[in-house]
């Protein structure tokens, strides 16, 4: 029991990563998102060996990575008029 909750709590610190906005800042989410995932996997599928876990991790955190940067959404599209809202960040105010 105390596992999944330590599994939980990685979890959800990890999410709070999924809204980043750089196609830098989305490749180091993805990274750490596959990595978790992982090494979760890896865990799983080795029977809990150390070497399993690190070698599911490598390669989450390789594919969250390549994915979480090629995701990035594409700004300027469809959009005829760019604006600030209150705290800033640019916004569409078509």
């Amino acid at each position: 029991m105390k596992k999944f909750a330590l599994a939980g709590a990685a979890l959800a610190a990890v999410l709070s990563l999924a809204a980043c906005n750089t196609p830098g800042e989305r490749a180091a989410g993805g990274a750490v998102i596959g990595g978790a995932g992982g090494a979760l996997v890896g865990a799983a599928v080795s029977g809990g060996s150390a070497g399993g876990t690190l070698a599911g991790a490598a390669i989450g955190a390789a594919g969250g990575a390549v994915i979480g940067a090629n995701t990035a959404p594409r700004y300027g599209y469809g959009c005829r008029r760019w604006g600030y809202n209150y705290y800033g960040r640019r916004v569409c105010v078509r």
